[in-house]
């Protein structure tokens, strides 16, 4: 194998994309991690192969499968990119007070949770660390989970549950999401005693990408975020689950009412992950420490 004499940025970004492919199992589970078509992700493989004039994997009926040259490109990437995660945090650890970077993945609409323990944190580091730049990505918890690992992130806020090999998790707090109907839609004006199940199961439902199957509703439209949630529900056309803190607003100005709390209420609590094996890095460490505090 010869790899090009300099390793650039594109390089990179296949090989990135090769090893979110090889931790799915394939290009059509990887669609969704990557937001990028299958055949898009063919193409990325296959110029890949080209770059290091190797064949990484078998794709087809039998489905997915790396071969030996494959397997040995991707255990190197995972050494490739630790390695350059080790020497971000070490320049770091060479400074005697808080400089440098501290990059961060959230996952979206937390800001208005009256416990965001996050802002507290940032705000405690840049009292200590005027110097230190900070870098907010919102993307969903998956590609925060990867980011971290790989390097990308310090850090990441995501949903409590199971999480990717290699990466700890500090618990925050949770957050409580009810269904919401707006003003405009039928079951508004109806009060709870008159809304029972099948009034509820109805009428067309909009939820989170990840929770279709789970609810006991008529889901005729999904979104990846809460955003898209509280649009279609604004719409008047849908119900959908939204957390209180962030329905709250439409709610003051008598946009939105929760329905049959009694019934349908779900609560999701949330995480910090870090690379489990990372390096000393302080301004890792002390925004950690902040975020650890009690409130």
């Amino acid at each position: 194998m010869s790899l090009p004499v300099r390793l650039h940025e594109a390089d990179l970004r296949l090989l990135r994309i090769f090893r979110t492919v090889v931790e799915c199992g394939g290009f059509t589970a990887a669609e969704t991690e990557l937001n990028i078509s299958r055949p898009a992700i063919s193409q990325h493989m296959a110029d890949l192969e080209q770059r290091l004039g190797l064949t990484l994997c078998q794709r087809g009926r039998a489905g997915f499968r790396l071969t030996d040259d494959g397997q040995a490109v991707y255990d190197g990437l995972l050494r490739l990119l630790a390695a350059v995660e080790n020497f971000r945090t070490e320049i770091n650890t060479v400074h005697t007070h808080l400089r440098g970077e501290l990059n961060i993945g959230i996952t979206d609409n937390l800001v208005t949770s009256p416990r965001m323990r996050v802002t507290r944190a940032l705000r405690a580091l840049k009292i200590q660390g005027p110097d230190v730049r900070v870098n907010i990505r919102m993307i969903p918890p998956s590609q925060i989970e990867r980011g971290v690992l790989d390097g990308q992130l310090h850090v990441g806020i995501t949903p409590s549950g199971r999480i990717l090999p290699g990466l700890s998790e500090l618990p925050l707090y949770d957050e409580t999401s009810y269904l919401y109907c707006a003003a405009e839609h039928p079951l508004f004006a109806r009060p709870d005693h008159e809304l029972d199940e099948a009034a509820i199961t109805g009428a067309d439902a909009v939820v989170p990408s990840g929770l279709v199957g789970t609810l006991k509703l008529r889901v005729t439209a999904t979104a990846a975020d809460r955003e898209g949630v509280a649009f279609l529900i604004l719409t008047g056309c849908y119900i959908g689950l939204l957390p209180t803190h962030y329905a709250r607003q439409w709610e003051a100005q008598g946009q939105m009412r929760v329905i049959r709390p009694d019934l349908y209420s779900q609560t999701q609590e949330y995480q910090a992950v870090t690379l489990r094996s990372r390096h000393p890095n302080l301004v890792l460490s002390t925004f950690m420490r902040f975020l650890n505090e009690p409130g």
